[in-house]
């Protein structure tokens, strides 16, 4: 399981757009960390690897965000916040789990988890880990 250290904020969210840079569609990425950790930072930069243009926020009290993407095969960036659902079927309920197959999107999770009795087996896991003030320890 490889791990990456960033240093700071930046390199965090240059972690995030690198990697997103070498996706394809149909895919699941949980990302699980404590408060904190840095995982709105990673989900900004993943968006900006996938040429969002709008800002990327956590969407804590909206749980979902779809940001459309102009990529050939990603036409979707899903952005879920599970920081404040109790489980998984609230994820169901505002229709979440709908995107978790689909070719043209990616879905990017944080607090994952919460959900992980819902997530599909290939749900990529990525763990952010408090080192310091501005240093991370993130697991693939």
């Amino acid at each position: 399981m490889p791990i990456i250290i960033t240093n700071s904020g930046k390199q965090t969210f240059a972690l995030g757009k690198k990697i997103a840079k070498d996706l394809k569609g149909n895919m699941v990425i949980g990302l699980i960390g404590d408060l904190g950790a840095g995982k709105t930072v990673f989900s900004q930069g993943f968006a900006s690897g996938l040429n969002v243009k709008r800002t990327v926020n956590s969407p804590t009290f909206v749980l979902m965000k779809v940001y459309p993407i102009k990529h050939k095969i990603i036409k979707n960036l899903v952005h879920i916040d599970a920081y404040r659902i109790k489980d998984g079927q609230d994820i169901i309920n505002i229709g979440g789990e709908e995107y978790f197959n689909r070719e043209d999107t990616v879905t990017l999770i944080e607090w994952a988890d919460k959900v992980k009795k819902i997530l599909p087996k290939k749900t990529k896991i990525i763990k952010i880990e408090i080192l310091d003030n501005n240093k991370r320890k993130i697991i693939f």
